[in-house]
C-alpha cells in the first residue's frame, strides 16, 4: 500500500510542491542525488572510476511538454559528455520523454532527433547511450526509437522492465549479438492488466527474463540491489560460461553502496547509475518506494527537523 501511494504522489504536483519545501528534503535528496550541476556529476564519476565502479549518468527530468525545455536538456547531455574522458567506464542514460517524446503531434520523431544529437556527442569521445525505459504507454514508441537509433549507432542500450507481462518476449528479441540491455524490475506503478503486482511474481518474472538474457550473445545489464538476484546472476553467469567482461552488475549511486565496493573488489562489473540535475523530485519518491529503510530514514529526518 504504501508504496502504490509514494509511486502515486512521485506523479503528483501538489505533492511535490509540498515535499519540496520540508527542510529535510534537500539532505535526503543528496544521498541519492550528487548535484544540479555538470560539474557535481563530473566530479561523482571521478570518484567512482577511481574506485574501481564504473558509472552511467542521468540528468533528470521526464514527460516534458515544452520543446525550449527538451533542448534544454539535450544540451545538457552534451556539455556532460564533452566533459567526459573515461571511454565506456562513464556513459549515458537517457529518458526519451525528457527529450521530446511527450510532446503533442510529432512527439516520437522530436525524441528521436534528440537523442541522435546525443548519441552523435557520445561516439565523439568513445562512450554509449542506454535510453532508459518509464511508463508501459511509453514502451513501444521507446523500442521504435532504439531500433532506429542502432541501424547508426548499434552500441545503444536498452531497457526492460520485469515487473510488464511483456518482457519476456521483449527480452528475446532483445537478447541479440552486441545488444545491450538492462534489467531492471520496474519503478512506476503500472495498472495489474499489464504488469505482475505482487513481490515474488515480479522476483521470478526477472529470473526468467535474465536467463534469456545470460543465454543470449548480448550483454546484460544486471539492475538489482536484491542479494538473491545477485547470486543468481553470478551463478547464470557460470552456467552459460561468460566471460567477466560480458555482462556487470548494475546499482543506484547511494544504495548498498559497501555491496558495490565488494563486488568490484571481486571483479565484476559494477556500474553506478548516477543522477543529478534540480528535477529530482520524481526520481527522489520512487527511490522512496523501493525500498522500505529509504522512507524510514526520511520519516525519522523530519521528526529529528520538526
Amino acid at each position: 500500500m504504501m508504496r502504490t501511494l509514494l509511486l502515486a504522489a512521485a506523479r503528483s504536483g501538489r505533492t511535490r510542491r509540498v515535499v519540496e519545501r520540508m527542510r529535510p528534503t534537500r539532505a535526503m535528496v543528496n544521498r541519492f542525488v550528487p548535484g544540479a550541476a555538470t560539474t557535481d556529476a563530473l566530479a561523482v564519476t571521478g570518484e567512482l572510476i577511481r574506485s574501481g565502479r564504473a558509472v552511467t549518468l542521468d540528468y533528470l527530468g521526464e514527460d516534458t511538454l515544452d520543446r525550449s525545455q527538451a533542448d534544454a536538456t539535450v544540451e545538457a547531455y552534451l556539455a556532460l559528455l564533452g566533459g567526459l574522458a573515461y571511454g565506456t567506464l562513464a556513459e549515458v542514460s537517457v529518458k526519451l520523454s525528457a527529450v521530446g517524446q511527450a510532446l503533442p503531434g510529432d512527439g516520437e520523431e522530436i525524441a528521436l532527433a534528440n537523442a541522435r544529437r546525443i548519441c552523435t556527442a557520445a561516439a565523439d569521445v568513445g562512450t554509449t547511450v542506454t535510453l532508459d525505459m518509464e511508463s508501459h504507454t511509453t514502451t513501444d514508441s521507446t523500442l521504435r526509437i532504439l531500433h532506429k537509433l542502432r541501424t547508426e549507432f548499434p552500441w545503444v542500450g536498452a531497457v526492460a522492465q520485469a515487473a510488464l507481462h511483456r518482457t519476456e518476449a521483449d527480452c528475446r528479441e532483445l537478447a541479440a549479438a552486441g545488444s545491450r540491455v538492462r534489467l531492471c524490475k520496474g519503478a512506476y506503478k503500472e495498472p495489474e492488466t499489464v504488469a505482475y503486482q505482487k513481490k515474488a511474481e515480479i522476483d521470478a518474472a526477472y529470473l526468467r527474463c535474465l536467463d534469456i538474457l545470460m543465454a543470449g550473445p548480448g550483454y546484460p545489464m544486471v539492475a538489482s540491489h536484491d542479494p538473491a538476484i545477485i547470486s543468481s546472476a553470478q551463478r547464470m553467469a557460470a552456467q552459460y560460461g561468460r566471460s567477466a567482461d560480458s555482462w556487470e552488475h548494475q546499482m543506484l549511486y547511494g544504495i548498498r553502496v559497501p555491496e558495490q565496493e565488494r563486488l568490484a573488489a571481486a571483479g565484476y562489473t559494477m556500474r553506478v547509475y548516477v543522477p543529478y540535475g534540480g528535477e529530482y523530485y520524481g526520481y527522489f519518491m520512487r527511490r522512496l518506494a523501493e525500498r522500505p529503510a529509504n522512507l524510514t530514514f526520511f520519516l525519522r529526518a523530519l521528526v529529528s527537523r520538526s
